[in-house]
């Protein structure tokens, strides 16, 4: 909101470019991503050039000191249309205007804003006013208002840079825009974070719901423009695009249309782990009844006798726990000889672990990892006690945070290995799922590691894991990472899903360079004598040479129908066949696998 009263100070310095002649514009393409042409112009103002005034901020800047903000952004809108006539320019002109100067073109002295568009030849319904708020919207009925006018006249609502922290869900919602310009801050990028590209998701699904189309701003690269693309998004601007000129392009480049025309699909960035970082250990409760010290040995007795299931008690002082008495230890201790008679009348406590540990229901489970690496591991067949703000709040097992971390991890592995952290099982399933959906040539090439249990066994896991990090950064980077997803199925698998179209120069290389490095993760003697002895399967004595790569590829056609656990085992069914091979490179046709479906 423009609040600032006006200050004849400062207006000396925007009046005379208000009068005069001194504003400049330029002027940047927004490109219709499905049709591939210019689908209109977004106007930006600049000032005398080597000025103190020369960029937009710095003239909204004196505008706002000046008290004039609404003058200066209609007189801009006014200029700007002007120069956008002149030169002819096609598709839609998109004017960035404040709430107050809006509501000021629509009613009262802006209304001649829209007659001169007409006059220069510039159709009202070509305008898009683009709301750029950098304050909040008090009034947003009389916005309404507003913009309810000019829709009857013709030009349309744009809300900008939706995302930022000004731009509004409210106003999306009660506005009703024509077009909705999400902030360039989440393409940014956009094809290495997995944030971002959720939140680009989600903006779209707002977008459907509401049917606005978007405008996807702030695109600098080919990688971001094919994320964009693939999404479905209908509308993007950025550097990569066009430029701010002013004698703007009336077409868009080559390397754009490059990649608009091209039909592979962009790889997308694995989402992080989706199991819920917020998930507590009050999961884990189990409801048990308590006792106090003054409950006698025999009295706990007869409590676990009737409560079969129960691991442990817990002893209270009011609602204090103050011990834990574990079923087996006690039922041991009582077994003894002559230990009923001697203590089956004396308190409980006799028998109590008066240093339990003790957790808070409210701490999640990944806070309690370091627990189980910790040295005392007692918890583990006695169990804890869960508090609610230092009462008794009930027990748990170790067994069941064990279970509930390690069901965490797999999670977590079928979504990203963590040794690579290379996509894992449920990323390379959904991959396979896009391409195909697509309805795009592919190979799905399988890579796998020979004689890499015996080495494993030889040198330990740590250098066995130095084993499959080799390969891995082997076959990344023989990956053109725009449209070559590669994933880790786990252990010495690994799985590229090639869209290269020189994808079998690509698997030969890996091959190569994968052995040329291999050998220097072996020991000297072993090294010079091409591998080294151990016990085969069977268990017998059997030389096996050092490790080597094997790839199986299966190429997918367009029309392919099968579903991506087919695609899958084909593909490992081919790597199982190259693993005899000479070359240990073996491909299986398309028209094999596919045709299983028919």
């Amino acid at each position: 909101m423009n609040s600032a009263r006006f200050n004849p100070i400062h207006a000396t310095r925007i009046q005379p470019l208000i009068e005069g002649e001194g504003l400049r514009f330029v002027f940047q393409p927004i490109a219709s991503l499905k049709g591939g042409e210019i689908h209109g112009y977004e106007a930006l103002v600049r000032g005398p050039e080597g000025s103190a005034l020369a960029t937009p901020d710095a003239l909204l800047h004196a505008a706002r000191q000046a008290g004039m903000t609404a003058i200066f952004e209609q007189r801009c809108c006014e200029l700007a249309i002007e120069a956008f006539a002149r030169q002819r320019l096609g598709g839609k002109l998109f004017l960035n205007v404040s709430a107050p100067t809006l509501q000021r073109i629509a009613v009262g002295a802006g209304g001649h804003v829209l007659q001169l568009a007409r006059e220069v030849g510039v159709a009202p319904g070509r305008l898009v006013f683009e709301l750029t708020e950098h304050e909040r919207v008090e009034d947003i009925a009389a916005l309404e208002a507003a913009v309810a006018t000019l829709r009857a006249e013709g030009p349309q609502l744009a809300i900008d840079d939706f995302g930022d922290g000004r731009s509004s869900l409210r106003l999306w919602s009660q506005l009703n825009p024509e077009v909705v310009k999400i902030d360039r801050y989440f393409v940014h990028e956009v094809h290495r974070d997995s944030r971002k590209l959720e939140v680009l998701r989600t903006v779209m699904g707002l977008a459907k719901a509401f049917g606005t189309p978007l405008v996807v701003e702030g695109i600098e690269t080919a990688e971001e423009l094919a994320v964009v693309r693939d999404l479905g998004c209908r509308f993007a601007q950025g550097f990569f695009l066009g430029r701010p000129q002013a004698e703007p392009p009336r077409v868009l480049g080559e390397a754009v249309m490059t990649v608009l025309r091209s039909s592979k699909l962009a790889v997308l960035p694995s989402a992080p782990q989706h199991a819920d970082p917020l998930l507590t250990v009050d999961a884990l409760c189990i409801a048990a009844p308590t006792v106090t010290a003054a409950q006698t040995c025999q009295g706990v007795l007869r409590l676990f006798a009737a409560h079969p299931a129960l691991h442990a008690v817990a002893v209270v002082e009011g609602e204090t726990p103050i011990g834990l008495i574990h079923r087996r230890v006690f039922v041991d201790q009582l077994a003894r000889p002559f230990h009923a008679d001697l203590f089956g009348r004396r308190s409980c406590t006799l028998f109590m672990n008066a240093e339990p540990l003790r957790v808070d229901r409210s701490s999640t489970i990944d806070s309690l990892v370091s627990i189980l690496m910790g040295e005392n591991q007692g918890y583990l067949s006695e169990g804890f006690i869960l508090t609610d703000g230092g009462r008794y709040a009930g027990l748990a097992t170790g067994d069941g945070l064990v279970r509930a971390v390690t069901e965490r991890r797999i999670e977590a592995a079928r979504l990203a290995n963590p040794l690579t952290c290379l996509p894992g099982n449920l990323p390379i399933t959904a991959h396979i799922r896009r391409l195909l959906d697509a309805r795009v040539d592919f190979a799905a090439a399988y890579f796998d590691l020979n004689n890499f249990k015996p080495y494993n066994d030889r040198y330990g896991y740590w250098r066995g894991d130095e084993m499959i990090k080799l390969a891995a950064s082997a076959i990344s980077a023989q990956c053109d990472k725009s449209c070559d997803f590669l994933g880790h199925v786990g252990g010495d698998d690994f799985v590229v899903l090639f869209q290269s179209e020189d994808w079998e120069a690509r698997c030969r290389a890996v091959i190569s360079s994968f052995a040329d490095k291999a050998p220097s993760l072996y020991d000297d003697v072993e090294r010079a004598q091409g591998g080294l002895d151990a016990e085969d399967r069977r268990g017998f004595k059997a030389f096996f040479p050092i490790t080597s790569l094997s790839v199986g590829v299966v190429i997918i056609p367009r029309d392919c129908q099968r579903d991506p656990e087919a695609i899958a085992s084909a593909a490992a069914a081919a790597k199982k066949v190259a693993k005899s091979r000479p070359d240990y490179f073996h491909v299986l046709p398309g028209e094999v696998c596919c045709a299983e479906a028919a």
